[in-house]
């Protein structure tokens, strides 16, 4: 499986592909330079192969490069992030965890 990470900007969603095939995707809500991440998708034949974890860091990563805050809203991709504290400096103060 070869995954390939796209924002379709259109749909406002970032897309897997494996090939010509939809893998699976993440919606978002863009305002200035604030992001939200609203629900994550990863189609049942794609289950448990890795390709939400994919998504997120594809996501993630897109966000850092562009300078945007990230609201974590879809309880997958903020799941993610409470394992991957290395973006904790690009998510909105009142979503990270207290610790």
């Amino acid at each position: 499986m070869q995954l390939t990470v796209t924002d379709a900007p259109e749909r406002e969603r970032f897309e897997a592909h494996d090939g010509d095939e939809l893998a699976g995707f993440v919606t978002y809500q863009l305002t200035g330079a604030i992001i939200a991440y609203t629900h994550t998708e990863v189609l049942p034949e794609y289950e448990g192969k890795g390709v939400g974890s994919t998504l997120a860091r594809a996501v993630l990563d897109d966000a850092r490069a562009k300078g945007r805050t990230v609201v974590p809203i879809c309880p997958f991709i903020h799941g993610w992030l409470d394992k991957h504290p290395e973006y904790e400096e690009i998510v909105a103060r009142t979503t990270r965890k207290v610790r």
